[in-house]
């Protein structure tokens, strides 16, 4: 047991509001972090042909990629809970140094294992980057001007998401694959450097004590249900036993660590969050969201090479007014909807939209419609859901106590990456199911020609017109799920009660009304 640092009712050590420069200096800081958090997730797609050419293994190349979610989604909490016993400054720093260091370990790796177990490591460092920004973006400045400044980071977000694959596309082209990992390092100087200088502690410490098994339980559990997700209808069915082992095993130790948290006296995962309503309905709001989202927009590229008939490089081109519309309206909430100190009135706008603009596409990739209306209607999905992040976001911050802050965005933004997760692998079980169904398993090598259209190839006329009907429903079918996702969420938004925004950024949290 150490000594405990200081309480939330210690008016002796009050701290005081940081400078409108300060903020500025180190939401510049926060910035560069997040885009090296969110082109990571993406700038390694493009170069995989590249990295299995020098590595071989090409039947593990997916764990390239599967290694560092799990490891960034199963560490969110852990990062939320230990700022907030640790402070925020010393946290980031593990979480940039070990991206870092996942990063040179990735750029050097000899065989395919070593690049699996170093991106692994890269990713542990990842989870800490998003939620550790909005966590201090939510100390710094005071609940009725996060809007504006949460609005910037979804926006940036959202951006390097999209020019992810591009930067490493060029990089891949000019340098070599390595690149792509050691472009991290300068980068990430830059953030550590203004972050040392700028960043300090804005809230009040509480009881330094790691609930140690608390958190190998939560690990164990959560690592174990995302290889379900990952793993399971792919690697190996559903109804295998290395699944139903790891599912077993996934809530055996998910049972253990309910208990577990029942009787710690400070738990790596607080049970008092669960009894705050504005958190729980926020938490599942966002992941029926990212559920719907990510279960959906996953197949865009695939629609748009079987089915539109365009290439792999246009159909990149084709997805980028999603993002596109959701940095808008994530810059657009933040100046001026959030200016009111109201949030909810916009977050059931922004899954109104979303639903709408699910349903649409439904509509139109089951009737054949032309891009002229699939491209307006998946920049709006983007206008509705810019408007969602960053309020939920603010939701929880508000009304959750200071102490609290930490854990609770973490684990929101966790919320929002299993349900993404979620969405993605039931999806694909939708997807098989439809193909099974019509008898079209797969598409067979010699009916997809270079470029990724199928127009063009008149002796399988008639196949590439069945197959492209099967693969135009069975799409249709996982934006339909979207769209239910989506339609819950915003049916469970209206029981959200709001919180009073303060202009004070250490107020304690209003009552919540029901």
């Amino acid at each position: 047991m150490s000594t405990p640092a200081t309480t939330t009712d210690a008016p002796s050590h009050v701290i005081p509001r940081p400078s409108e420069q300060e903020v500025n200096r180190v939401f510049t800081g926060l910035i560069i972090v997040l885009a090296l958090g969110a082109i990571d997730q993406s700038i390694v797609a493009t170069a995989l042909p590249r990295i299995v050419s020098d590595l071989g293994g090409i039947s593990h190349l997916s764990w390239v990629v599967t290694a560092y979610i799990l490891a960034s989604t199963a560490t969110m909490p852990l990062y939320g809970k230990l700022s907030d016993q640790y402070g925020r400054k010393p946290v980031m720093y593990v979480a940039i140094i070990t991206f870092l260091l996942g990063s040179v370990l990735s750029g050097a790796a000899r065989n395919l294992l070593e690049l699996i177990i170093f991106r692994a490591i890269q990713g542990a460092g990842a989870g800490g980057l998003v939620p550790l920004s909005q966590i201090i973006i939510g100390d710094m400045v005071s609940p009725t001007q996060r809007g504006k400044r949460q609005g910037i980071a979804a926006g940036v977000f959202a951006l390097c998401s999209v020019v992810g694959p591009v930067i490493g596309g060029v990089i891949t082209d000019l340098l070599s694959w390595h690149w792509i990992f050691y472009v991290n390092l300068p980068v990430g100087a830059v953030a550590l450097a203004i972050l040392a200088r700028s960043l300090r502690q804005y809230t009040p410490l509480h009881a330094r004590r790691v609930d140690y098994l608390g958190s190998l339980l939560m690990t164990a559990c959560t690592v174990a249900f995302l290889l379900v997700l990952t793993l399971g209808g792919g690697e190996w069915p559903w109804a295998s036993m290395p699944i139903l082992s790891l599912s077993a095993f996934a809530l055996v130790t998910g049972v253990l660590f309910v208990r577990h948290v029942q009787f710690e006296p400070e738990p790596v995962l607080p049970l008092a969050l669960f009894h705050n309503r504005v958190f729980v309905i926020s938490s599942v709001v966002m992941a029926l969201t990212f559920m719907g989202l990510m279960g959906a927009t996953v197949f865009f590229p695939l629609f748009f090479q079987l089915v539109m008939g365009v290439s792999p490089a246009s159909s990149g081109i084709l997805t980028g007014p999603m993002m596109l519309g959701i940095a808008i309206s994530a810059l657009f909430n933040g100046r001026v909807l959030l200016r009111a100190g109201r949030y909810k009135t916009t977050v059931v706008m922004g899954l109104a939209v979303a639903t709408l603009s699910f349903g649409v596409l439904a509509w139109s990739a089951a009737t054949a419609q032309s891009l002229w209306i699939i491209e307006p209607s998946i920049f709006i999905l983007g206008l509705g859901l810019g408007l969602v992040m960053p309020n939920v976001t603010i939701a929880v911050q508000s009304a959750l106590a200071p102490v609290h802050r930490g854990v609770g965005t973490a684990t929101l933004t966790f919320f929002r990456s299993l349900g993404g997760l979620v969405g993605v692998a039931g999806s694909g079980a939708i997807l098989a199911w439809r193909l099974r169904g019509s008898g079209q398993a797969s598409m067979p090598a010699t009916m997809m020609p270079e470029g990724g259209g199928m127009a063009n190839h008149p002796a399988l006329q008639h196949v590439t017109d069945a197959a492209i009907m099967v693969y135009r429903h069975a799409i249709a079918s996982t934006f339909i799920v979207g769209a239910c996702m989506v339609a819950c969420a915003f049916i469970l938004i209206l029981l959200l009660p709001e919180v009073p925004l303060s202009d004070h950024h250490h107020a304690a949290p209003a009552p919540v009304a029901d």
